[in-house]
């Protein structure tokens, strides 16, 4: 496996996110797998000064694609914003943020689903603090655009990273 897909980028400060549907370094719990493809809830706290708005990312580096498979991508969420519910993916998004089509090509949070027997997968779920009210991704960009147009406006991430694993 490779190690934290967020290393190479520009260092950021670091923030706390929590969540009442995953827990860092444990299995992602059913909600959260393909299939039922229910987005976690989050909360966040103690956000860089000067954020003005959000962006939130579920990626899976260990996906055999040579690119790894981002799961959700949700940007500019206000920056009043701090918390998203369970399920937010559905219809739970605050006024104003773009959810963007994910690797499936669904505007949607999609659940894990490694592949049978490929061992365990990591999925970061990272909450990163933005410096401008909107990062201008248009709604059909995918979640690599994000990242690129992110990198120059990131003040500070909040990670938490899950697991999941299909049995052969």
């Amino acid at each position: 496996m490779s190690n934290d897909p967020f290393a190479r980028l520009p260092e950021a400060a670091s923030f706390t996110v929590t969540s009442t549907s995953i827990t860092d370094g444990a299995p992602l719990p059913p909600e959260q797998l393909s299939g039922k493809d229910i987005s976690p809830q989050l909360s966040w706290s103690g956000a860089p000064e000067g954020t003005r708005s959000y962006a939130v990312t579920v990626y899976d580096p260990d996906a055999p694609t040579g690119s790894g498979f981002w799961h959700w991508a949700v940007a500019d969420i206000p920056a009043t914003c701090t918390e998203l519910p369970e399920g937010a993916s559905g219809s739970g998004l605050p006024e104003g943020a773009i959810q963007l089509p994910n690797d499936a090509r669904l505007a949607q949070f999609v659940g894990a689903a490694p592949p049978a027997g490929h061992g365990e997968h990591r999925y970061f779920v990272v909450v990163h603090a933005l410096g401008v009210e909107s990062i201008g991704v248009p709604a059909d960009g995918t979640p690599a655009l994000l990242g690129f147009l992110m990198s120059a406006h990131v003040l500070g991430r909040a990670v938490l990273v899950a697991t999941a694993e299909t049995p052969v």
